[in-house]
């Protein structure tokens, strides 16, 4: 093993790391594709390949080629000026969705805008910032859902049960294996996400977020690497994802992708206002809810930001969701003094 310490921008730091390697892979999209671009034609194996890279940083690079493949998107326009922004919303209705097409997410980089004015007060600052924007219709929605595919050099490609990813401020507090939705609809949303792997040259693990609104379905954004909505595969997959994304670029036979238990459940541990003490001083009492799976990030607390997980798993989604709840709650310093008695009773 060997570390090599310098910012994913940094030429000469990313020459070096590349140099001992026969593959080289990212957890994140924040690299500097022509950059990767670069070193890739002069021989170094990158995956995902740069070429896919970009489609994951920049929303409108995405929503241009999805559109290009049939995917359903919502109705979304280009924002160069206050005109465009206020144009679209007129036309599609009010509120719309703001959002920058490069560097948010867990909720950054996205704004309900609830009218024109609001749009007035918002809009010029961002573009005299240089935040690249992008608006979209507000879409009525039953659910967010996600699937999650991987696919390896040779054109094997597997996916993962459809998951509900329960959104909360623009973050996802919790995951749901399998889906609560029509096996039909899971089956028509695997196939289109195998195919967009097809269509892009995925080497890698893929997410894709979809919004469910009755029997339409539309794309959300999707993200060429491991995914939050996919953590709850470490316990409850037989391949986790982070294995699966290593046979991928390796170019090896990819894992079964079947549930572990009928039900897991993934919940999202994140920091709370007042609450700056480490998680780890908090994990016995996580621990001590049955058959919770607990994982720390190691991150310095602040309000919002994601410091770990819990996943649980067994036979009644009610019941797991109760006991991922618990011990996420217990971690974030936000269980009540009755769950605790519950807990120290158990």
């Amino acid at each position: 093993d060997r570390l090599t310490i310098g910012a994913p921008g940094d030429e000469a730091a990313l020459r070096r790391f590349l140099a001992g390697n026969d593959i080289t892979t990212f957890d994140h999209e924040l690299v500097d594709v022509a950059l990767l671009s670069r070193l890739e034609s002069e021989g170094h194996a990158i995956f995902p390949r740069p070429s896919t890279m970009a489609l994951g940083q920049d929303k409108r690079r995405q929503r241009n080629t999805l559109a290009r493949l049939g995917f359903p998107c919502p109705p979304s326009a280009l924002v160069e000026r206050l005109a465009d922004a206020i144009a679209f919303g007129d036309r599609h209705g009010w509120p719309a969705i703001l959002k920058a097409s490069r560097g948010g997410y867990d909720g950054r980089g996205v704004w309900v805008v609830p009218d024109a004015a609001a749009a007035s007060a918002l809009v010029p600052d961002l573009l005299a910032a240089g935040v690249p924007l992008l608006i979209e219709e507000r879409v009525r929605l039953d659910r967010e859902v996600a699937t999650l595919v991987a696919r390896r050099p040779s054109g094997e490609t597997v996916a993962y049960p459809v998951v509900e990813t329960v959104q909360r401020d623009g973050i996802c507090r919790r995951i749901v294996a399998p889906a609560p939705i029509d096996p039909a609809l899971a089956d028509r949303l695997v196939g289109w996400s195998c195919h967009l792997a097809e269509e892009i040259g995925l080497v890698g693990v893929m997410a894709v977020e979809w919004f469910v609104a009755g029997d339409e379905v539309l794309v959300n954004e999707i993200a060429v690497r491991t995914h939050n909505s996919g953590h709850y595969t470490i316990e409850g997959s037989v391949t986790s994802q982070f294995a699966q994304h290593l046979r991928a670029i390796l170019n090896w036979p990819l894992g079964q992708t079947i549930l572990t238990a009928p039900v897991v459940v993934t919940v999202n541990v994140l920091g709370a206002a007042g609450v700056t003490t480490p998680l780890a001083t908090r994990m016995p009492t996580a621990l001590a809810v049955p058959g919770a799976h607990v994982h720390v990030y190691g991150k310095t607390p602040r309000p919002g930001r994601k410091l770990g997980h819990v996943t649980a798993l067994g036979t009644d989604v009610d019941e797991v969701s109760a006991r991922a709840q618990m011990a996420a709650d217990a971690l974030a310093g936000s269980l009540g003094r009755e769950d605790q008695d519950v807990i120290g009773k158990g």
